[in-house]
């Protein structure tokens, strides 16, 4: 049997908690500065205070779901006591210890997965699939696009004060939305340079970005383009792409990939997801880590694509304050 330890019992926190719960017979524990949890007494879970308390359960998985500043610090003591890892996107908000963390994970060999759900949306597994028989011919250019309205996305609490409206805490459109960045990079390869404009252009009471348009220069002589905002109503997502051949369409209201043949001159249905459960996604991807832990293998997205992601919007963030083009290393 497994102990798993889950860092931080925030809105994530609580989502994999629950999902872990009614997937696999494991023993949990939770490191939380909360209190009054009656739903994790009722459910005999360990809740500690402290990470000396926690370790002392001998956990063999860690979930790092707590603010993004603290990612990294918390994930180089766990893994420093030899525990797989699932790491709350994104991987960190600086580069700071990053290269330490991942030098500790590759000497002790530990499994590493970055908790992107979107990459088991049945949509976006579609369009991978389409792009992999390269059905779309040569590639010209692709735009993704993730907007939403932030105060919406936790009504229960005051969003002013949640990490995603703070700096200090690792918040910002471009770190918290970097789903699309990672799809991007999942579909292309890791881009060669950007131009973007970053930052607070909205009435939002945020002390951080909540607009973010970059331009990105792919492989192939590919154009990219990621809008990511957190003041349109209602919540909205989109993958566009543009090849010789046709194009793919798909977009959150109607959960639909369409493609659009050139020679046809016709759209065509490839896939339409009716009644779509967005949790599904999140137990997809931890039923995913828990099937590579048990076989030993590396996850399609670890520490070495998290880092990855980080770097493509590190250089976003340059690109905008510096107002040019800047190469991604």
């Amino acid at each position: 049997m497994h102990t798993i330890l889950i860092v931080g019992y925030g809105s994530i926190g609580k989502r994999h908690f629950k999902n872990i719960s009614k997937i696999l017979d494991a023993k949990i524990i939770v490191l939380t500065k909360q209190k009054n949890l009656p739903e994790l007494q009722k459910n005999n879970v360990h809740v500690v205070n402290s990470l000396k308390e926690a370790l002392s359960y001998k956990p063999d998985i860690g979930f790092v779901t707590n603010e993004t500043s603290f990612h990294v610090d918390t994930a180089i003591k766990l893994a420093n006591n030899g525990m797989n890892l699932f790491l709350e996107k994104p991987l960190s908000h600086s580069m700071k210890n990053v290269n330490k963390l991942q030098k500790i994970i590759k000497k002790k060999k530990l499994i590493t997965q970055i908790g992107c759900h979107m990459r088991f949306h049945p949509c976006v597994k579609k369009i991978k699939n389409i792009l992999e028989k390269n059905s779309l011919g040569r590639i010209i250019s692709v735009d993704i696009e993730s907007s939403s309205y932030l105060p919406d996305w936790h009504p229960y609490e005051d969003y002013r004060f949640g990490y995603a409206a703070r700096d200090d805490l690792g918040g910002g459109i471009s770190l918290t939305s970097i789903h699309e960045i990672d799809l991007l990079y999942w579909f292309f390869g890791m881009p060669q340079k950007v131009f973007s404009i970053i930052g607070k252009f909205s009435d939002l009471k945020v002390k951080t970005d909540d607009l973010s348009v970059m331009t990105f220069l792919l492989k192939n002589k590919i154009i990219g383009e990621v809008h990511l905002d957190y003041f349109q109503r209602p919540e909205f997502k989109s993958c566009k792409i543009k090849g010789v051949k046709g194009t793919l369409y798909w977009d959150s209201c109607i959960n639909e990939v369409n493609f659009f043949s050139h020679k046809s001159q016709k759209w065509k249905s490839l896939i339409k997801i009716k009644k779509f459960q967005k949790n599904s996604m999140y137990v997809d991807e931890i039923k995913y880590f828990f099937n590579c832990i048990k076989s030993n293998c590396i996850t399609m997205n670890n520490i070495d694509d998290g880092i990855k992601t980080l770097q493509i919007v590190l250089s976003a963030k340059k690109s905008s304050k510096f107002g040019k083009l800047v190469s991604i290393k």
